[in-house]
């Protein structure tokens, strides 16, 4: 059941909320909550309760009252009270379920200060809206410029239009407080609209921008999680973490939430286990933990003048050997009571297929090296170059020479003609190139 505002019938263009249809269906909304019980009908008499739960930008939530007695469902745009004017919302939740979530927000559902809803909202109100929405983008990096000329020490995140484009609300983070007088009266100049300035901490910040965090999911403050519990350091050292701040901070630059998913199953686990700072006192000294592994049940200790050489105990054996000490007597070793580890086999990978790896393509092919010439031996002194010997009374045409003569040869005649010498069928001479590079 999509909203009107995301339908995609005229042409396939979505108009209003951008969603694509999936409004009521799918979980195109941040802290979106199923209604199991939208099939199942009220008893005889009963009258559905008469509160909604209405959404807006980046998963901002409110109660609103239907006073005017409308038939609204999952999706449906509605005009709300808003101060001043009136704010567009969507319809994220109606029925029996709205209670469970007001006494979770803890709203009290018959309470007098609940606002009311004007109306289902017309293709007039959703224009304005959508306009108004548009202009968000473009007015965030201005108001961040305006912010860098005054010299604050803020950051504006996000800004919120009012569903009638008469409010702008600033979302901004900063670490001590703000003087921004200065920059309301520029952003009202600037932007000729009502503003107001909301700081909002750097959870509620990454909950309202999203992300996908180091697990590769989206973050969970801004898709299930509604309430941010504080987290320590040491939730890290019970899991025996690096306590590393690069790899235990979130987008936001705070601790991670889900240091705390796992923590009381650690915390149960370790209450069989002795305590972390126990010294074991034996004939060759006294040990001291290094490590724990509460899923195996083990423990690594090292001698306090060989830290380089540790002994894996069970748990068991560790509590047998505080109960000798707590007698005041002292066992031999830790080597009778150490368990031998056993190495595992190294586990080689092999391509099942046999196929090679798909990076083959990748990488440029190798350029083939030009062939390198013999070098001359390096005791030789000189290279012989013997001329071809020309056959004597013999023309050119019976040595298969169909061709003009060589210009060396018919100019080495011209000159003997030109200096009186009577050309000789004599072969030539080889020449000899010296190593020197002189010829002979």
């Amino acid at each position: 059941m999509a909203c009107t505002s995301c339908s995609t019938s005229d042409g396939g263009a979505p108009k209003g909320c951008k969603n694509n249809g999936t409004c009521g269906t799918d979980s195109c909304n941040k802290l979106t909550v199923f209604d199991w019980l939208s099939n199942m009908s009220l008893p005889n008499g009963e009258a559905p309760f008469d509160c909604v739960e209405v959404r807006f930008k980046n998963g901002r939530k409110e109660f609103y009252r239907n006073t005017e007695k409308l038939t609204l469902s999952m999706g449906d745009i509605v005009a709300t009270v808003a101060s001043p004017g009136h704010d567009i919302g969507i319809v994220t939740l109606t029925g029996e379920l709205v209670k469970i979530q007001m006494k979770k927000k803890g709203v009290n559902p018959n309470g007098t200060e609940i606002p009311k809803i004007y109306r289902k909202a017309s293709q007039k109100d959703i224009d304005i809206w959508s306009a108004a929405r548009d202009k968000e983008e473009p007015m965030k990096v201005r108001a961040r410029e305006l912010a860098i000329q005054h010299k604050l020490e803020m950051k504006i995140s996000d800004i919120e239009f009012q569903g009638d484009g008469s409010k702008a609300t600033f979302y901004y983070t900063a670490n001590d407080r703000v003087d921004f007088r200065m920059l309301i009266k520029d952003f009202a100049k600037e932007f000729s609209t009502r503003v107001e300035m909301k700081q909002v901490g750097f959870r509620q910040e990454a909950a309202r921008l999203g992300g996908i965090g180091s697990c590769g999911r989206e973050l969970c403050c801004s898709t299930w999680l509604t309430d941010f519990r504080s987290v320590n350091t040491s939730a890290a050292r019970y899991q025996q973490l690096s306590l590393n701040p690069q790899k235990l901070a979130g987008q936001c630059g705070k601790l991670k939430c889900c240091l705390n998913y796992e923590l009381d199953t650690y915390m149960d686990a370790l209450k069989h286990f002795p305590n972390f700072d126990t010294k074991l006192v034996t004939e060759k000294g006294d040990a001291i933990c290094q490590k724990q592994d509460i899923f195996k049940g083990l423990m690594w200790f090292a001698y306090t003048n060989n830290f380089a050489n540790w002994h894996v105990l069970k748990i068991e054996q560790v509590h047998e050997i505080i109960a000798e000490n707590k007698l005041k007597n002292k066992v031999s070793s830790l080597e009778d009571y150490a368990i031998e580890v056993v190495a595992e086999p190294e586990k080689n990978f092999n391509n099942a297929m046999g196929q090679e790896s798909l990076t083959r393509f990748d990488q440029p092919k190798a350029k083939k090296r030009p062939s390198k010439k013999r070098k001359p031996n390096a005791g030789a002194t000189a290279t012989v170059v013997a001329a071809p010997a020309i056959a004597p009374n013999k023309p050119a045409a019976q040595n298969g020479n169909k061709k003009r003569p060589h210009n060396n040869k018919s100019r080495g005649n011209a000159n003997d003609k030109k200096q009186g010498n009577t050309p000789t069928n004599e072969p030539r001479k080889p020449i000899i190139i010296t190593k020197n590079g002189d010829k002979k």
